[in-house]
């Protein structure tokens, strides 16, 4: 593991056991609401057993007061926003796929760990490493974003790949939380190879996130 991401990862859990309580990551973001979908390229894991035999096995012991736990066919890596359904294009949206596709042309199926949990305030993810395979796979699709708009959406630093397969969905005390995530640090991560990069049309449903593909990328190499 690189020394960004044990710093990360010491960072993160340090700042958690002082923390008394979970923020609700459900509060609405700007411009988001219930009837609105927001293109965004995610990475996602509908065919990864081993990667849903350790998130079950986690939200087995997770199932606690102020945790909303993630379905495992809504678990995402996210990675680069586009913008909201009303408001881009369908011809913009062909010509950047066609632009992404054509970019990562060379670029083999991305293969990386996730583990072990990784909490902040608003969820508990799986910390993801390396880092740098999803951070240039995110810099080819900004690149093709900008090669059809003079402006990339988000900024491209600040950036921390991660999986959430908990949210916090109320402000409840964290001292329970804390010692059950104590006992499970040291479960083995889990490995996944993906092999295309999907752009999807995400919404919300309740306590969830859930989403149409529009389109996807192929990572062949």
């Amino acid at each position: 593991m690189s020394s960004r991401e044990l710093a990360s990862l010491h960072e993160r859990w340090t700042t958690y056991q002082d923390l008394p309580e979970l923020t609700n990551h459900w509060y609405w973001r700007p411009g988001w609401r219930a009837d609105r979908q927001f293109y965004t390229w995610h990475l996602t894991f509908e065919q990864q057993p081993e990667l849903h035999h350790l998130v079950t096995g986690l939200q087995h012991k997770l199932a606690l007061p102020g945790l909303d736990l993630v379905p495992l066919d809504g678990l995402h890596l996210t990675m680069q926003g586009l913008g909201f359904t009303d408001e881009v294009t369908d011809a913009d949206v062909s010509a950047i796929v066609a632009e992404a596709r054509k970019r990562c042309t060379g670029i083999p199926p991305l293969e990386f760990s996730l583990g072990p949990v990784d909490p902040d305030a608003e969820g508990i993810g799986l910390l993801v490493r390396p880092w740098d395979r999803v951070e240039h796979l995110r810099a080819t699709i900004r690149d093709a974003i900008g090669a059809v708009w003079p402006t990339v959406p988000e900024p491209a630093q600040g950036f921390r790949p991660h999986v959430t397969l908990a949210y916090s969905g109320s402000p409840a005390p964290t001292e329970p939380i804390r010692d059950t995530l104590a006992q499970l640090r040291d479960r083995p991560a889990a490995r996944v190879k993906i092999r295309e990069v999907p752009l999807i049309a995400l919404r919300r449903e309740g306590r969830t996130y859930r989403w149409t593909t529009v389109a996807t990328v192929p990572l062949t190499g």
